[in-house]
């Protein structure tokens, strides 16, 4: 693999790591089955394509896109908590929604940002080139996002999310409201995500309507990857899982479609990423089974 496809998949990598983060709250902290993803994702990239192409800053375009991320999010939210829809159809149909919103967004199918400013070509230094200060730029965003989401998980506030997925019933009897805390919990992972959309769409020179399809699989596999390679019960190893699982997988995915290494096509990268997740859900069978064996 080139040095330019390395840095690639970092890039790819490090934006996946907060779609990773966002499911993991959805998925594992909240324990809701959030489609929204597929949605919330272009939603982020088309919000921040159209206000920087009307001459938007790009620091005020991803903040606003983070924000109607959340509004996403909370509204799944919302429609599973004072509607009681059944979670899953709840995500569904938000993400349904969003195709039609995303559309109405943009006007158009997709927006080209190529001869816009963003925030990686407002921040470049002249003496990096774009395919080094990109992944260099992702990387300290992911990490204050990392640190953030584990100091807020810390608080009052995250723990009763934390404790609204892990018992919800228990969780009521110690005065939370969990309807609440699950609302605040889908906004901050669609706010995660949408800001994801945000960035991709920066680094790619545009939005597009098509963007989303399959983020949640990939969001899925990172984590279930993450936590194969660091199994964790603490918040801050299990976070640092999930980061290091989305770049594992831009990394594999890479490998896969490199014409020198295993050179298959980009028709086969749903696939390759089908064969990861069932690996990665294996290893741990194995590993117990390969235990048991050593105890008898």
């Amino acid at each position: 693999m080139s040095l330019f496809s390395l840095f690639g998949a970092l890039e790819i990598g490090f934006i996946f790591s907060l779609v990773a983060l966002g499911v993991f709250i959805s998925f594992r902290l909240l324990r809701f089955p959030d489609l929204t993803v597929d949605g919330s994702f272009p939603l982020g990239g088309a919000v921040c394509a159209i206000l920087i192409a009307n001459r938007w800053d790009p620091y005020s375009a991803t903040l606003a896109a983070t924000v109607a991320g959340a509004l996403a999010g909370l509204m799944t939210g919302w429609l599973n908590v004072k509607l009681k829809i059944m979670d899953l159809l709840a995500s569904i149909l938000m993400m349904i929604a969003l195709y039609s919103i995303n559309l109405r967004v943009m006007g158009k199918p997709n927006v080209p940002l190529i001869a816009e400013p963003t925030l990686f070509t407002l921040l470049q230094p002249e003496s990096i080139d774009d395919y080094i200060f990109r992944p260099l730029l992702l990387f300290f965003i992911v990490v204050v996002a990392k640190l953030l989401l584990d100091w807020f998980f810390s608080t009052q506030k995250g723990l009763a999310i934390r404790a609204t997925g892990s018992n919800p019933r228990m969780a009521r009897a110690q005065g939370v409201n969990t309807g609440n805390m699950i609302m605040l919990g889908m906004a901050i992972s669609n706010a995660l995500v949408a800001s994801a959309g945000a960035l991709f769409a920066q680094t790619q020179g545009g939005a597009d309507i098509s963007m989303g399809i399959g983020t949640i699989v990939i969001g899925l596999a990172a984590v279930i990857v993450g936590e194969s390679i660091l199994p964790s019960r603490r918040l801050v190893l299990t976070t640092l899982a999930v980061v290091l699982g989305a770049i594992v997988y831009r990394f594999f995915i890479a490998l896969a479609l490199n014409s020198d290494f295993i050179g298959l096509q980009a028709q086969d990268l749903n696939l390759v990423t089908a064969v990861l997740v069932v690996i990665a859900l294996v290893i741990p069978l194995l590993k117990k089974r390969l235990r048991g064996q050593k105890g008898v």
